[in-house]
Formats: structure tokens, sequence, C-alpha cells
């Protein structure tokens, strides 16, 4: 009893004194929990400048109002308790968020009458870093982290049908300068898609993450090689992107010199690599074959890449990445979005978004579905715990 006192004692002078001091108690609570859970929310495809047609009783719904709404519900995710589910803190409060990871899709296309990238981004950057209040395990803000999407880039580089105004990079320069930190901030005047990627990486204590544009075609694994040539090939590495493993044959470059964009070729010119398979953007299930076949080399000669998170085509799925040829297992996880989703843009009650919670002494991660909408019209918070799935990131 009086070594409780004691404790509490020395804590609450500490705190008086504006001194920084971990009281024992807390310590230990930290220590028991190993310090080594790293949770992450993630999300995608929030495409401010566009409404849905259905949610909590309004209709044609401003994009704005939907994503204020399930940042609302992220922000409750440290009060909740997690399932007992055999993953990753099962049984046990969620207590911190140290990242939230956004997928891509900030701005809508900028199609009339959608609003410019410039208004989109200052909504996004109303509602994710002003009205998320959800803190890491060390007291601090949790960090965002973002990768952009098809969307954003289109903004950036034109597209064939019309946009108002013809191109806005704003979303790229604000992801471009959050994440990459130049020390001459970029301009909308400067900014140049040919040759300023969003790619970066973060060492996550022993987990080795990559933050890459859109997705890996044969430029950005120039760049993810050079990445991965500073990590010990003992280090389980993560890849968050924008697009699903197979992609999307119109997000390549149009072989055709002089390589333009128009209704009738498909071609959105966003990945750096010219399509191989055809003058025209295909489509169906073999698509981009050969074009994936670059990306299982690739895979096949980094083992230590264990997981794969996108957005793009949008719904909650985890699942395995088998390649054309069915000769690579990488783990995938696909997350909803609020505004776009396959399922969810028609049954609001299946709007999710992702908890990621990773024990990085066991190298252990699991992912649950965070179904955040489930009662429409129950004003209080709403969280219910979904799929979920558990995988080693050890090293074979």
């Amino acid at each position: 009893m009086m070594n409780d006192i004691f404790k509490k004692g020395i804590c609450f002078i500490a705190g008086c004194l504006g001194l920084t001091f971990v009281c024992p108690d807390k310590a230990l609570s930290q220590n028991k929990n190993g310090d080594a859970i790293v949770n992450m929310v993630f999300t995608s495809d929030v495409h401010f400048g566009i409404t849905r047609k259905n949610f909590r009783g309004g209709t044609n719904v401003p994009s704005n109002i939907v994503n204020t709404a399930m940042v609302n519900e992220i922000n409750t995710l440290p009060d909740l308790t997690l399932p007992n589910d055999g993953g990753v803190g099962a049984g046990k409060n969620v207590r911190w968020i140290d990242y939230l990871v956004e997928g891509g899709d900030i701005a809508n296309r900028m199609e009339v009458p959608v609003q410019s990238a410039a208004a989109s981004w200052a909504q996004f950057s109303d509602v994710y870093m002003h009205k998320l209040h959800i803190t890491a395990h060390n007291g601090k803000k949790a960090t965002l982290l973002i990768v952009p999407g098809n969307h954003d880039i289109s903004n950036a580089v034109g597209f064939a049908k019309p946009m108002n105004p013809l191109a806005d990079p704003t979303s790229m320069v604000q992801i471009y300068n959050l994440m990459l930190k130049p020390k001459v901030p970029m301009t909308n005047a400067k900014y140049d898609y040919s040759k300023d990627k969003i790619n970066y990486s973060r060492n996550i204590k022993g987990i080795h993450m990559m933050f890459i544009t859109l997705w890996p075609d044969s430029a950005e694994r120039i760049w993810m090689q050079n990445d991965l040539d500073t990590v010990p090939v003992n280090t389980p590495v993560i890849i968050f992107t924008h697009d699903e493993p197979p992609s999307e044959s119109k997000h390549f470059t149009n072989p055709v010199p002089p390589h333009n964009m128009t209704v009738e070729n498909r071609f959105e010119n966003l990945l750096e690599e010219k399509y191989k398979e055809g003058i025209i953007a295909a489509k169906g299930e073999h698509a981009t074959d050969m074009e994936q076949r670059g990306l299982v080399k690739f895979l096949k000669e980094h083992k230590n890449i264990k997981a794969y998170f996108h957005g793009n085509s949008n719904w909650n799925e985890f699942y395995t990445y088998t390649g054309p040829d069915n000769d690579v297992a990488l783990k995938v996880f696909r997350v909803d979005s609020p505004m776009k989703g396959e399922y969810s843009s028609q049954d609001e009650t299946k709007l999710s978004f992702l908890l990621i919670s990773l024990n990085t002494k066991t190298q252990t991660l699991t992912v649950r579905e965070c179904l955040w909408n489930t009662k429409p019209f129950d004003p209080k918070p709403s969280v219910v715990f979904g799929q979920h799935s558990t995988i080693s990131l050890s090293i074979e």
C-alpha cells in the first residue's frame, strides 16, 4: 500500500514540475504490452469533391461529411477492446494508434463539374489533420502517411475527358511536401510528375515499410531496389500503394508515339512503364499478365516482402496474390472506400476501414476489418470488428 502511494506521489510531483517521467505503473504496463505493438489505421479512396448517394438518412451527401463521420469513428478506437480472435493484442484495449495510412485518391478527378484538387485538398486537410485526434503510444499525435492515387495523378498530368481546370497538381504537391519534406518545398508551378514521384520508406521497430506511387512498375522497382539495398535480407518488408497487384492496363502509358491519352485508347499515362499487350488499354483477367510477370520476378528476388496493402478497387478483402502463373504467394489486404466502395456504396452498413496491429517482437501482423456504420441512425459510436487475418512476417 505504502509502495503504491509512494509511486503515485512521485508521478504527481513530476507532473507538477513539468518533468518528463514515466511512472512505474505506466512503464510496467507498457512493458507488459511489450511496447512492441504498433497500431495503424489504413483507409483509401476518400475522394473529396464528390457526393455519396445515401448516407445516414441523407442523399447526395458531400465527401467531407462522410469522411468526417468516419474520422469520428476512428477517434473512438483507443477505447475499444479487441476481440478474442487469437490475433495481436486480442482481448486487450487498443489504447493507441501510431499511424494512419491513406492509400490515395484524396481528390477526385476534376471531371466537370467536380471541384478543383485545391478545394478537395483543403477539405482533406481540415478533416484528416484537424479532426483526427488519435495519439500514438508515446502520447504524440498519430503520424499521417499518404500515397497518391490515380485520381490525384490524373489531376496533375491531365486526362482524356474534359477537366476544369485542365490540370491542378495540388494534392500531389501537398503529399510530396508532407511525406518527403524537401528543404525547399515543392510548388504547383515547379511540380513535374515525370521526376517528382512520391516514394519513401519508414523503418518501424525492425519492420521496413515502403510507400510507393500507384503501383510497383518497372520504373518504381528501380527506386524500390535502391531502397531495399539498404535493408538487411532478414528484415520484413511491407508495401503500401494504391493499385492492386494486377493493376489496371489503363494506368500504364500508351505505347504508341506520341503516347497521347484519348477516350478511344483509354490510356491514362499514370505509370511510366509502357503497356506491352496492345495499343488499346485492355480489360479482363489477363490484361496485365506481361507487366505482372516483372513484379513477380521482383517478389521472388526479395522474399522478405511479406505483405501488400492497397485501395483502388474498394472492398474489404484479405487474399493471396499468386501472379498470372500461380508461382508466387504474397499476402494482400484490400480496403474499402467511404465514397466508392464496391459493396458499401450500395449498403452503407458495410462501410469499413482496416486496423493493423503489428507485434514487432514476434513479427506477427493482424489486420482487422472495422465496420464503422453498422447502425446508420444511431448517434453513438458504432465500430464493430468484422473479418480478421493474422500472418507471420518472419523470414523463412
